[in-house]
């Protein structure tokens, strides 16, 4: 192997990879580490690098060099060299090829041989031994990526929050089994702007759709070793690089290009892109996991150790290890990524996996954490939507409701008492109050404001909407661990029969219960999330935990029957509806007090008898039908230009009880009666029957509800 030194020393910064026109600048940070030697690769399969070149230029505790005549494509990766004290946290290994934590594309795949680890497998001293076999042939290249691109007047669709409607998919599961995706490109970054999966996105009426991990990632070992794949893509290993998998693109770096792409062709089109991702750990596990990257670049600068067990990982995230955000190249790494993703990629904001672990200091979650400070000063990142999973599964993990100002976070009491109350569970009416309303007990009184509340009834984590209500348990068998993986609290309204079945009968009244749900999301206060295929029926076959399903059983399948088509219908209406009402949109919190001229509350409470709801019936366990109105001339808010906003004044009739339920209906302010303009009972209707005049008798279908607006005469 020849060997030569770079002819320049090249800068310290930007870390990662900087290409000129006439070199690459390299720059790759290692405190403990005493030497760094880059090696240059002519394919993504071969195991001998074409050169190995000493970086010896160290500036801020960055390795450095620059080398003259390489250019976009060239793959590469590193050796660092240092001590191997496993016992003192230091896991050194030169023989060890690790990717670069910033760079931009990777070729080639992870191969699980016993060599990519940094121990000798099997060794009765476990990972205190060391492995001295090359694992160049079996680990990934980093990839020198060319960053220029023709935007074209590129521009953000900046929809306000209060006026977002969330779609979460799979790059690849969106169009795999498109029939009118070409077949090239189904499953990738290009076939997700193919003219039929716009067409899709824009008359259903969404406003941005939240990308599951696009991140570079590999597949955990114990999944391979089942015959798995990881499907959804929580195991990433590379925070700037899009995950080459999903590009139709094969050349290395083509991935960046038509992410790049992908992203234009959606704002074109008025669609945010919003990225699910995971900083909270990598895929290189615990202390029994591979070497191959950031292991064996800094082990303790990247990850939090157990304190006086350095050889050990804290944990919060159940996934073997967590980067130590306290540490300042870690935090370091995690902004730059965020702004490449934005400034290079134009993406519009991020959901961020397990967040609490991301904040976790003294051990507990921390507002005044620096992993918030960092964010909130960042003159990019603040000023993008944030979204965070306010759980993970260290010690009090559960952090709904405590995030910062500026931050969204995914609602998971909103999820469990819309499941609970549809299912008919005692009472839930006055926590579902609170949901259908914003969640103000979590985010009024620091400043936050509806849309703060991520609403969701299903995401990719559990049954999608048709399972929910077709089955009484998870049915994981497809996972190959005897289907004891999986959340057991599901939560399920099924109808007595589980799974497919041709009975007319029970299609109709899943029907029902699927239409009660999607209306139930899209008329509550905050911003909604809507999981992709649940507007079609899309299942799973029972399977609530599909981490590891890349097919059929995850890919959303196109071929629409007339059931599907009329859920598809019927929830483009419900997102049109949304959008043409600011009274389901609201930016303030509803006051529950007079605030126009006749004296009408912004939001009243109502029995079946019409009448308005005393403070002790919310007590009551028996409680299941009840109604809300919404003054459209209670307001209390202002457009863009300051002018005053009013709406239609609307009437939401809820009964989840399995009998019909007939409501006398309250006087309409400021009409002189009531149409119906959603109907979720057997009709599905969007469409208005006959008005109707105060004090008339409406019916609403069991464990259904109904949508009404005040005329005018």
């Amino acid at each position: 192997m020849a060997s030569r030194s770079p002819l320049w020393p090249g800068r310290p910064y930007p870390l990662g990879t900087a290409w000129d026109g006439a070199g690459v600048n390299f720059a790759l940070f290692s405190e403990h580490g005493t030497g760094v030697e880059l090696c240059l690769f002519d394919g993504p399969n071969t195991g001998q690098a074409r050169e190995q070149i000493p970086l010896r230029e160290r500036t801020d505790l960055v390795w450095h060099g620059y080398v003259p005549d390489l250019g976009p494509g060239q793959l590469y990766g590193y050796r660092v060299h240092g001590p191997h004290a496993p016992d003192q946290g230091l896991r050194f290994n030169p023989a060890k090829l690790l990717i670069d934590p910033y760079a931009r594309a990777l070729a080639g795949e992870l191969q699980w041989r016993d060599e990519v680890f940094g121990y000798r497998v099997g060794d009765p001293s476990g990972d205190l031994s060391r492995d001295d076999r090359d694992s160049a042939a079996f680990v990934p290249r980093s990839v020198v990526v060319d960053p220029t691109f023709d935007w074209e007047g590129d521009q953000p669709p900046r929809t306000p929050w209060h006026r977002s409607v969330v779609y979460e998919i799979h790059v690849k599961g969106f169009t795999a089994r498109h029939p009118g995706v070409p077949e090239k490109l189904r499953g990738t970054y290009a076939g997700l702007t193919a003219p039929a999966a716009l067409d899709h996105l824009t008359r259903l009426g969404i406003t941005a759709v939240e990308l599951l991990p696009v991140h570079g990632h590999v597949d955990e070992h114990a999944l391979v070793q089942r015959g798995l794949r990881d499907y959804w893509g929580y195991n990433s290993i590379a925070f700037f690089a899009p995950h080459a998998a999903y590009a139709a693109d094969p050349r290395p770096g083509g991935q960046v290009r038509e992410f790049k792409a992908m992203v234009k062709d959606l704002h074109r089109v008025g669609l945010e892109v919003i990225l699910d991702v995971v900083y909270n750990h990598t895929a290189e596990g615990n202390h029994l996991g591979p070497t191959l990257t950031f292991r064996g670049i800094d082990n303790p600068a990247y990850y939090r150790l157990v304190p006086g067990q350095p050889r050990h990982y804290q944990d919060s995230t159940g996934c073997g290890n967590t980067l130590d955000l306290r540490q300042p190249r870690a935090l370091q790494l995690l902004m730059d990524s965020l702004r490449y993703w934005v400034l290079d990629m134009h993406v519009d904001g991020f959901r961020f996996d397990l967040a609490p672990s991301l904040a976790r200091e003294g051990g507990a979650m921390e507002r005044a954490a620096c992993f918030f400070d960092v964010i909130r000063q960042d003159p990019v990142i603040s000023q993008i939507k944030l979204i965070a999973e306010p759980w993970d599964v260290g010690p009090g993990g559960y952090q709904l409701g405590n995030f910062p100002v500026g931050w969204a976070e995914w609602n998971g009491r909103y999820r469990d008492a819309i499941r609970r109350y549809w299912r008919g569970d005692p009472g839930q009416v006055a926590d579902l109050a609170y949901r259908l309303t914003g969640s103000s007990d979590l985010y009024q009184d620091d400043g936050r404001r509806p849309y703060a509340s991520v609403n969701l009834v299903t995401a990719h984590d559990g049954f999608t909407l048709a399972d929910l209500v077709s089955y009484n348990g998870k049915h994981n068998e497809a996972n190959r661990e005897g289907n004891r993986d999986g959340s057991d609290d599901n939560l399920s309204w099924n109808t007595g029969t589980e799974g497919p079945t041709e009975d007319p009968a029970i299609l109709t009244l899943r029907e029902r219960r699927i239409r009660t749900f999607l209306a139930t999301l899209f008329i509550s206060q905050g911003v909604p999330m809507l999981c992709g295929g649940d507007e079609m029926g899309r299942t799973q076959q029972g399977n609530n935990n599909a981490y590891c399903q890349d097919n059929e059983i995850s890919w959303v399948d196109w071929s629409l029957d007339d059931r599907a088509r009329r859920l598809l219908g019927f929830t483009r209406g419900l997102i049109q509806l949304r959008k043409a009402h600011a009274e389901l949109q609201r930016r303030k919190f509803f006051q529950g007090r007079p605030l126009c001229s006749a004296d009408m509350k912004d939001l009243t409470w109502h029995r079946p008898d019409g009448g308005e709801m005393a403070e002790a019936e919310w007590r009551q366990a028996t409680l299941r039908a009840f109604g809300f109105r919404l003054c459209g001339d209670a307001m209390d808010d202002v457009n863009e230009r300051g002018e005053p906003i009013t709406d239609d004044t609307l009437l939401v009739l809820l009964n989840a009880q399995p009998e019909s339920v007939d409501f006398v209906l309250p006087a309409a302010h400021p009409g002189v009666g009531w149409e119906v303009v959603v109907d979720t009972g057997d009709a599905g209707t969007l469409e208005p029957p006959p008005r109707l005049a105060d004090g008339r008798h409406v019916a609403v279908a069991g464990r259904s509800l109904k949508v009404l607006r005040a005329w005018k005469a």
